[in-house]
């Protein structure tokens, strides 16, 4: 809802079938953004703390190497899927 719009006024529109922009950009335009870029920082986050995890349990470059592998293959799944999409124009 726009700042400084009542409730009701703003159901109305909606209703109506009009679209309201933000900054420029559409509803869909904005999830699209949040998603990528929003996931994308619990990503890097998650990382972080799958490098935090292998130093304190002292893993060693084979442990630290099968803990990024073990722990990031779910992550893996969502940058492939981003890659494809990307690279087949769906």
């Amino acid at each position: 809802m726009p700042p400084g719009m009542r409730t009701a006024i703003w159901w109305s529109a909606r209703q109506a079938g009009k679209r309201f922009d933000m900054f420029g950009m559409n509803e869909e335009q904005i999830a699209q953004l949040g998603l990528t870029f929003g996931v994308g920082g619990f990503i890097l986050y998650m990382f972080f703390i799958i490098l935090q995890l292998a130093r304190e349990s002292k893993a060693g470059r084979f442990g630290t190497f099968m803990l990024f592998i073990v722990l990031g293959f779910g992550m893996l799944g969502f940058i492939a899927k981003n890659v494809l999409v990307w690279l087949l124009n769906i």
